[in-house]
């Protein structure tokens, strides 16, 4: 492979606050993270570029990951963050998109206490906007949202989306139906990617092997094809349960069988530079 791409992972300093799910009882994550401690992390696993992706609900994170990636050459682009019902959003995309690496928006869809949020005329509005530019949509939800997704999506055919952490599935209780007809649904829009990423942390924290990961990664590559799967490694939250070559080594056990050295270079790489246009 001459390009391994993470299109998943964070960096943070905790000290600026705005991280509404980070608690010092999580003292694995209740710490900064910033792009020198993942450098020498990417070199030892051979990774050469990667994806940064918001993990707090505010502009001022957004500029915070810009400015990093401005400094950090490994960096190649910045999914943020913005209030897809802020009346002035239209204006702050278009302001956006002139910064250097940004690449796409997600909101905390699993956090929010509307899970209809997708929904409202405003934030439809916003996303069919959000089509016309291109700009990348990263979905970052549980399974219980993927009907909703699905409207939305048949609400807005042109989104360029994709489904961070395979919308994380019940890796721990071992159970696919219900998941597995909602993401193939999913899958069935074109415009629709999804990541390999995120899996450690919704299977047996301390026990899991990637026995447990295989048959959620083996229904993706099913439903999705080697032409819209994206690796990603989710570090830091991947240290609850695994390190991030770990992580790596377990997506490669369970699909470098599966695919041939096309395949591989399209779901290691390829994909996530065409899907974000990097």
């Amino acid at each position: 492979m001459t390009l391994i791409v993470d299109a998943h992972h964070h960096l943070w300093q905790a000290g600026r606050g705005d991280y509404h799910w980070m608690s010092p009882d999580v003292p694995v994550l209740a710490r900064d993270y910033l792009a020198e401690d993942l450098r020498p992390i990417l070199r030892r696993a051979g990774v050469d570029r990667t994806i940064v992706v918001q993990a707090a609900q505010t502009e001022a994170e957004t500029d915070f990951l810009l400015t990093l990636a401005g400094e950090a050459d490994f960096i190649a682009g910045v999914v943020g963050w913005l209030d897809f019902e802020d009346a002035a959003f239209t204006a702050k995309l278009d302001a956006l998109l002139r910064r250097e690496k940004f690449v796409g928006l997600r909101p905390m869809l699993q956090d929010l206490p509307d899970d209809d949020y997708l929904l409202r005329p405003t934030v439809l509005a916003n996303l069919r906007h959000l089509a016309e530019t291109g700009v990348a949509f990263d979905i970052l939800t549980f399974p219980r949202h993927l009907p909703v997704v699905l409207r939305m999506l048949d609400a807005v055919p042109d989104l360029r989306a994709v489904v961070d952490h395979l919308s994380k599935p019940p890796v721990a209780s071992g159970e696919l139906q219900g998941w597995a007809e909602d993401i193939a649904r999913i899958a069935a829009h074109p415009n629709v990617f999804c990541k390999v990423s995120g899996l450690v942390t919704e299977a047996r924290q301390t026990t899991w092997s990637p026995s447990d990961l295989a048959p959620y990664v083996r229904h993706v590559l099913d439903a999705f094809g080697a032409d819209r799967l994206m690796f990603g490694s989710d570090w830091p939250v991947c240290l609850l349960a695994a390190s991030y070559c770990e992580v790596l080594n377990a997506a490669r056990s369970i699909l470098d069988p599966l695919l041939d050295a096309d395949g591989m270079a399209k779901v290691y790489g390829g994909n996530a530079t065409a899907f974000y246009r990097l």
